[in-house]
């Protein structure tokens, strides 16, 4: 009986230093690991998650540490986290709750556009000012001469916002991701045969963008701003003048029309002094090998998005016509 009694102490003993091990892991915090709780997720799931990321030792210990201090509420979304976390650590970082935000870049947003989403980020936002990031000296084939403008170089995308991350990392990481973009799209090549240079093409695959909207019009509307260009010809894009107010979409006025703006083109011939967005792949393959054609308008006339494109201003009258008929503005 005394050797059983021992035995069992023994064992007892052994199982509780293992459980402590587990729950307080020598050496610290390790690696940093991002670990993401998706919604309707259990509790189970998430703690295999991170048993298997190695934020923590073992599961089963973790699950034994519930029956004492109770199932901690997981909130869904993305956490930094540390492996050899002490479970007490671990609850501690549930109970915050996520700390990794999500910026979502789309395409045709402007850089006031997505400062405006930075800023209001959550659970975390850089630190410092993208504004104020985006003023900087510049040196990118992408970016026009004579302005330190990226306008248009920055890659639409996902991007996660880590804690204690700046303005500027982040920034970096966009104007990164772009580059390669370009270079795996080959827009220095295509610029040349164009008889453009890299940065003119960003300023027209921003306006494809916001123009054509949709990929099945981009080939066509960038055929239709070289073609007046070359020829001289202003390109009276309603998009450039409502990038010189800050507007997104929206009918033109009169008033607009008589901006004095090198934004206007209307009244400027020539590409506008930066891009005006953020352009698509699509919208920068557009750019790059544009529809043969001899368009020189177009107009929005279905509710799909589909746009006509016409040789003669005759044929955009009637376009136009068809597309009031239709009740679009």
């Amino acid at each position: 009986m005394v050797a059983l009694g021992l035995a069992a102490v023994l064992v007892l003993g052994g199982a509780v230093a293992w459980y402590e091990f587990q729950a307080n892991p020598l050496g610290g915090p390790g690696k940093a690991v991002l670990v993401t709780i998706h919604p309707g997720e259990s509790t189970g799931a998430a703690v295999g998650t991170l048993a298997a990321d190695g934020v923590i030792s073992s599961s089963f210990a973790f699950r034994l540490s519930e029956l004492i201090h109770g199932t901690p509420t997981v909130v869904p979304g993305t956490y930094l986290v540390h492996q050899n976390l002490s479970f007490s650590a671990l609850r501690g970082l549930f109970a915050a709750g996520p700390n990794v935000a999500t910026l979502e870049v789309l395409p045709g947003l402007t850089l006031a556009e997505l400062s405006q989403r930075i800023t209001a980020l959550v659970p975390t936002s850089p630190k410092g000012s993208f504004l104020d990031a985006i003023k900087k000296p510049v040196s990118s084939p992408y970016v026009m001469a004579g302005t330190d403008s990226v306008e248009g170089t920055v890659a639409p995308g996902s991007y996660r916002v880590m804690p204690g991350e700046t303005a500027h990392t982040l920034l970096a990481q966009m104007e990164a991701r772009f580059a390669r973009q370009a270079a795996s799209l080959h827009l220095v090549a295509a610029a040349q045969s164009l008889g453009i240079n890299p940065a003119q093409l960003v300023v027209v695959a921003s306006i494809v963008q916001k123009e054509g909207v949709y990929e099945k019009n981009m080939g066509k509307v960038a055929r239709v701003i070289y073609n007046r260009l070359a020829t001289g010809s202003p390109l009276q894009m309603d998009s450039t003048v409502l990038y010189s107010i800050g507007q997104d979409g929206g009918p033109v006025t009169s008033a607009d029309l008589a901006l004095q703006s090198p934004y206007n083109t209307y009244l400027h011939t020539g590409l506008p002094p930066t891009a005006i967005c953020t352009p698509s792949a699509a919208a920068l393959r557009a750019a790059a090998h544009p529809t043969p054609g001899p368009w020189r308008y177009f107009e929005l006339i279905s509710k799909d998005g589909t746009e006509e494109f016409s040789v003669t201003y005759a044929q955009q009258l009637a376009a136009e016509a068809l597309a009031k008929s239709r009740g679009l503005p």
